[in-house]
C-alpha cells in the first residue's frame, strides 16, 4: 500500500469507519516535489508531517502509520511519527528490535510489529522487554497470501506448513507466555477479504485483522483510477510472484512493465533516493520506489501493481463505508452460523 496508494484520504476513511487508518511512510518524497530546496530523505519527513495533519483534519479516528524498517530512513520517520503523536507505529520489513528506543515519557504512539513467524514474535517481545522494559501493544502476523513483499522464502509460499491459519495459534501462544505483564492483541493480515475469513481469523484467536487490497478499489484510495482498474480488470491468473529489487519475493498483478523487467530492460543508471538499506542500485534489475510511484500514478508501462492473493475478486469501485459495512455483516452473519454449530 506504499507509494502513494495509502495516504490521508484512505487512512481517514477507514477511520471514520471505526478503524485504524494507516498512512504508508514509503516514498513519501516523491509525493512532494514542491518542497523542493531539500533531499529526497527530507521530503520525507515533510510529506509525513503533511499526510498525518491532513488526516487529522477530516477525522478523529485512530490513525496509524505504517513504516518499513528496510527503509533508510526508518528512524527519522518513527521519530516523526512520535514527535505528531500518531496513534500506532506498524514496522515490518525487517525486525524493529529498538523501536521503543524512540519512545519518550510523553509518548502517546503504540508500538506494533510485523511478523512472519511465532519465532520473530517472540524474538521481539524478549528483546523489548530486556531491553526497554516494554511489550507489544499488538503483533500482526502477515501470512503468505498478502500482498507486496513477503516475509517468507518463495518455496515456502505455497507450503501449507506456513499458511497463515497455522501462523495465527502459533503467535497466540507466544502472546499468552507474557499474559501476566500485558495482554498483547495477535492481528491476522494477509489474503483476508471477507467478513468470513474475519470470524474464521478470530476463531482461531486473532484479535483483530489487517486488511490493505479490499481498499484499493475504493472512492478513498489515494491512488490513480488506472491503478484501481488492475484491481477490478485482474483475474487470478494474474498474480504473479516476483522477486523484488529489495532481495524479497512479492506479489503482484503480472503487466507490461514486469514482463520488460524479465527482459532486462529497466536497469537503473543511478540512484538518488537511496530509499532501501538493503538495495544495490548497481545489482538491481529495475527501481523499486519509481515503478511502485509511476502505478499508482497510473503509468502501468513503467509500473506495478502489489496485490494480496485475493485481490482479483474486487469487481466494481465502492465506497470505504460500504466495504466495512459488507465486511460486518458477513461477519455477523458468520458468528451466528458459528454459534449455530
Amino acid at each position: 500500500m506504499g507509494v502513494g496508494v495509502s495516504l490521508n484520504g484512505l487512512a481517514a476513511a477507514v477511520a471514520n469507519e471505526g478503524g485504524i487508518g494507516v498512512i504508508s511512510a514509503a516514498g513519501l518524497g516523491l509525493l512532494y516535489p514542491e518542497y523542493k530546496k531539500s533531499t529526497y530523505l527530507e521530503r520525507c519527513i515533510y510529506g509525513l508531517r503533511e499526510e498525518i495533519h491532513k488526516a487529522r483534519e477530516k477525522t478523529c479516528g485512530v490513525i496509524g502509520v505504517n513504516i518499513m524498517v528496510a527503509l533508510s530512513n526508518f528512524a527519522d520517520m518513527v521519530r516523526t511519527s512520535i514527535e505528531e503523536k500518531v496513534d500506532v507505529i506498524f514496522a515490518g520489513a525487517g525486525l524493529p528490535l529498538d523501536l521503543p528506543s524512540f519512545l519518550k515519557a510523553d509518548s502517546r504512539t503504540q508500538l506494533v510489529p510485523i511478523v512472519s513467524s511465532s519465532r520473530a514474535a517472540r524474538l521481539i517481545c524478549e528483546k523489548w522487554l530486556a531491553g526497554y522494559n516494554y511489550l507489544p501493544d499488538a503483533i500482526v502476523v502477515e501470512g503468505p497470501k498478502a500482498g507486496g513483499h513477503l516475509g517468507f522464502k518463495r518455496e515456502q509460499i505455497e507450503d501449507e506448513n506456513y499458511a497463515l491459519e497455522h501462523l495465527i495459534p502459533e503467535v497466540v501462544e507466544v502472546t499468552r507466555s507474557y499474559a501476566d505483564r500485558k495482554r498483547i492483541p495477535v492481528i491476522a493480515a494477509g489474503g483476508i477479504s471477507t467478513g468470513e475469513d474475519i470470524a474464521r481469523f478470530m476463531a482461531l484467536g486473532a484479535s483483530a485483522v489487517q486488511m490493505g487490497s479490499i481498499f484499493v478499489p475504493t472512492n478513498e484510495c489515494d491512488a490513480s483510477m488506472e491503478f484501481k482498474k488492475v484491481y477490478i480488470n485482474g483475474h487470478a491468473g494474474d498474480m504473479r510472484i516476483i522477486q523484488s529489487p529489495v532481495g524479497m519475493p512479492g506479489r503482484a498483478f503480472d503487466g507490461e512493465f514486469i514482463r520488460s523487467v524479465a527482459e532486462g530492460k529497466e536497469k537503473p543508471r543511478s540512484c538518488p533516493f537511496h530509499c532501501i538499506k538493503t538495495c544495490d542500485y548497481t545489482q538491481s534489475p529495475y527501481c523499486i520506489i519509481k515503478a511502485l510511484y509511476n502505478a499508482a500514478r497510473g503509468n502501468m508501462k513503467k509500473g506495478y501493481v502489489f496485490a494480496g492473493g485475493n485481490a482479483y475478486l474486487a469487481d466494481k469501485i465502492r465506497s470505504v463505508k460500504e466495504v466495512v459495512d459488507k465486511l460486518k455483516a458477513d461477519f455477523l452473519l458468520t458468528e451466528v452460523s458459528y454459534q449455530a454449530q
